[in-house]
């Protein structure tokens, strides 16, 4: 990053109040906004002085409304000035898919203006598609990942709860922004107010950038037998080029009837249909949040065709992978974001 940037930026100055703006992107998560905002809130108010001041934004302005149904009045981005510290953009829903000409010369015009930019939950995705990720390190709430992932091999993507490059500030959503928050007070105002952010939040122990956004593969199928557990990990890491049931006992160390007979006591399926259901949740990920062909998602899964795909598809979903998608478009199409 230039030393110009790193000057204008009031995140890295002495004095003055911090001007954040904070786009909002309609269905985005009320949680991930209160993240955002709260912190800053609370240090204005631990500091008995206005330390940050913040303005919403919307692409058409009026009340932006999250997910749940509350929204909140902002200024219409068209006449929204560009001359903030610092601007996040949140959003939820479907980032990949999510569209707006408005929305992309603004966050150009605040490029031009060397502004630093943040992108909470799904937001990393919008920001990666107007190209403002490039060079850069971010992450993103790890229901999107893979599919981002899938998009461009030049992402800079990591798993973990937020990422700070430079002049980007990403987190994957949730708590982990206000991981990311009392982070950048403590940069601006020091550790102790930081602190006394993260304890009137009774926040105590605020969590390293690198930690999980999830839980592990151990929480999430109630698995504790080491070599099911390591064969879990390689089917996940392995799903377009898929292993066979003896590949995947050999490197879990193990044998493949003795794997087997592990998954079936404690997954009540066999090695290889525990497989295939991992495989087709991600293609129905795929194909909900991107616009993939059918023939790349079934290549992307492990299936070597789009007509044996779909077979196996629709015994397990009850739905075509082409009803599915459709569905999926309707569902975001009655959820039109501003």
């Amino acid at each position: 990053m230039s030393t110009q940037l790193y000057h204008h930026s009031a995140l890295f100055s002495e004095q003055g109040i911090r001007r954040i703006g904070v786009i909002l992107v309609d269905g985005y998560a009320l949680i991930s906004l209160a993240a955002t905002v709260e912190p800053l809130r609370a240090a204005n108010i631990l500091s008995k002085t206005k330390l940050y001041d913040f303005t919403f934004i919307t692409a058409e302005g009026g009340r932006a409304q999250s997910s749940i149904g509350i929204a909140f009045d902002a200024i219409e981005m068209r006449s929204a000035p560009v001359d903030f510290d610092l601007v996040f953009l949140v959003a939820g829903g479907n980032p990949i898919l999510y569209e707006n000409v408005e929305l992309g010369h603004y966050l150009k015009r605040l490029t031009r203006q060397n502004v630093p930019l943040g992108g909470i939950s799904g937001a990393p995705a919008i920001l990666a598609r107007y190209g403002l990720m490039r060079h850069r390190r971010f992450t993103i709430h790890w229901e999107h990942f893979d599919s981002l992932k899938e998009m461009s091999q030049d992402f800079n993507l990591e798993k973990s709860l937020y990422v700070i490059d430079r002049d980007r500030y990403t987190s994957a959503g949730g708590t982990g922004t206000l991981d990311l928050l009392i982070n950048i007070i403590s940069k601006n105002h020091g550790r102790v107010l930081a602190q006394q952010v993260s304890d009137w939040f009774m926040h105590t122990e605020t969590r390293l950038s690198e930690a999980p956004q999830k839980a592990g593969l151990e929480q999430k199928y109630n698995i504790h037998h080491p070599a099911a557990l390591a064969a879990v990990e390689l089917m996940h890491n392995n799903l377009a080029d898929r292993l066979t049931l003896e590949e995947i006992a050999g490197r879990a160390h193990i044998s493949a009837r003795q794997l087997n007979r592990v998954f079936v006591e404690m997954l009540d399926m066999s090695v290889m249909e525990f497989y295939r259901h991992i495989s087709l949740d991600r293609a129905a990920q795929l194909l909900k949040q991107t616009v993939l062909p059918i023939s790349e998602v079934a290549l992307a899964t492990g299936f070597s065709n789009a007509s044996h795909f779909t077979r196996i598809f629709q015994a397990r979903f009850a739905t075509t992978p082409k009803a599915m998608r459709v569905a999926a478009r309707a569902v975001a199409f009655d959820k039109e974001r501003p």
